[in-house]
């Protein structure tokens, strides 16, 4: 089971990271070309070289139409593919200026009771995000320019949310196994390194 859920885990970041990178590509290039077109249609250039400004509007460079959509509903797919890997390795923030003084015992207990409190939030995000696949698969709603249905943004997220309520289900089991057994099981339960 360990290596099935780290296997998943680093999947998902995986591909993560691939959407990520296509997002930041597809940013970019959007970028460059309302940088170029704003550089074309700037009276300075005009006044410089018009030529040039007239054969550079004329390529039809430009924003890619409908960038910021296209970010928006990938952006929580993305952030829903990386937080099973952090999930699993304890990757998220924490503050430990009171916890730090106390005993080790006290700790793991802290640590089961917000690994299942964290659970217990993934779970609940998951069900709302299938409720909104379904609300937004139903009434049809699309994006403003693409006109893409905006419930595949909803059913993405909704699918990497599972995966991981997956792990966060097998991190609160091993948090509680651990405080009951005393044994390490999840990676990192040895201690923070600082």
């Amino acid at each position: 089971m360990p290596n099935l859920v780290d296997r998943l885990s680093r999947g998902m970041a995986v591909l993560g990271g691939m959407i990520l990178t296509i997002i930041v590509i597809l940013v970019f290039i959007s970028v460059l070309g309302r940088g170029l077109n704003t550089l074309g249609n700037s009276d300075w250039l005009h006044s410089v070289a018009s030529g040039f400004a007239d054969w550079l509007i004329g390529t039809g460079v430009g924003p890619i139409e409908g960038d910021f959509e296209v970010v928006e509903s990938s952006i929580a797919f993305v952030i829903f593919c990386f937080l099973p890997i952090c999930q699993l390795y304890g990757g998220h923030a924490s503050v430990d200026v009171f916890t730090s003084m106390m005993p080790g015992g006290i700790n793991k207990f802290l640590q089961a009771l917000w690994e299942i409190t964290l659970t217990a939030v993934l779970i609940l995000i998951t069900v709302q995000l299938f409720v909104g696949t379904m609300d937004k698969y139903e009434n049809g709603q699309t994006s403003f320019l693409l006109q893409y249905p905006v419930w595949w943004a909803y059913g993405a997220s909704f699918i990497a949310a599972v995966a991981t309520s997956l792990v966060g289900v097998y991190c609160a089991a091993s948090r509680v196994i651990e405080l009951v057994s005393g044994r390490a099981i999840l990676p990192g339960s040895g201690g923070a390194v600082h």
